[in-house]
């Protein structure tokens, strides 16, 4: 009796499970037959395929649906370059740790004792140095330079006349505005989002620290370290480009804007900045 009562229940089961596929196999004809007519109005080419649409909807419909996902998945990819990570903005509704190794212990004025030992570097030239340090940071997650003497004395004087400025970074949807500021030896980045929420406490995506200890021999020493939850190598160095652009270099259009927007800020044009960075990368 009891192995009876289990067939009946393997039967009763085995009906439910037909029934259950029959209505999902239904539902999804359904939704193929309404997609189908959509693709109709929508798609140019849909006549000259049509037949070959159709024998995969009738066969099977789930197969279809699944195959039109995947290509709309497709399309929203951009067409040039690796896809861009969403970026979590929840992060943006609590401070973060400012960044912090070895080289940003002292905020003040950062050392580069702090990095290497100063007496492996004293007997040798520029070029060696310049060397020294491109090597030594080539495997991690920072930029690097060796800015000539009279590029960052020009930089340092224009800091104090304009400490804050705001630079673009191009995104796959448009641009994302980053805002600096010269504090010492140091310039800090933070998307400007993050500082309408957080002011003065918003985390820094990017500190750039130029390191003088070697000016003697007509180089300082630059080195830039970034949070690679918010932007990326190629991003940091576009940031450290435009900074010594505007910064170290005699650009009457880019005094200008560094001006307007230190000056006077309501004729200041954030699509002003952003097709000057155009204009670099043409």
């Amino acid at each position: 009796m009891a192995a009876i009562a289990l067939a009946r229940r393997l039967i009763y089961s085995s009906r439910g499970f037909v029934i259950k596929r029959n209505f999902q196999m239904s539902s999804a004809r359904e939704r193929s037959e309404k997609v189908l007519e959509e693709l109709k109005d929508k798609n140019p080419y849909f006549e000259k395929y049509a037949s070959k649409i159709a024998a995969v909807q009738q066969s099977s419909p789930e197969e279809f649906l699944s195959r039109l996902d995947h290509v709309e998945k497709e399309k929203q990819k951009p067409k040039f370059g690796p896809a861009e990570p969403q970026r979590d903005y929840s992060e943006l509704l609590q401070p973060k740790v400012p960044l912090g190794t070895e080289a940003t212990r002292d905020t003040s004025h950062r050392k580069l004792s702090d990095i290497m030992r100063l007496e492996l570097i004293e007997d040798k030239s520029a070029d060696d140095i310049k060397h020294l340090w491109l090597e030594y940071h080539k495997n991690k997650d920072v930029i690097t330079a060796a800015i000539p003497v009279d590029q960052f004395n020009l930089m340092m004087k224009r800091a104090k006349q304009y400490p804050v400025f705001i630079f673009p970074i191009p995104r796959s949807q448009g641009y994302e505005f980053i805002m600096l500021q010269f504090a010492a030896n140091t310039v800090h980045f933070t998307p400007l989002l993050n500082y309408q929420v957080h002011k003065e406490n918003a985390p820094e995506c990017l500190n750039i620290t130029m390191f003088t200890e070697c000016s003697d021999k007509g180089i300082v020493l630059m080195r830039g370290e970034y949070d690679t939850k918010v932007i990326n190598a190629q991003e940091a160095q576009c940031l450290a480009n435009q900074v010594q652009l505007y910064y170290s270099q005699n650009n009457e259009t880019k005094l200008k804007l560094l001006e307007t927007f230190t000056k006077s800020p309501d004729k200041f044009k954030h699509m002003d900045i952003i097709e000057e960075l155009n204009n670099l990368k043409m």
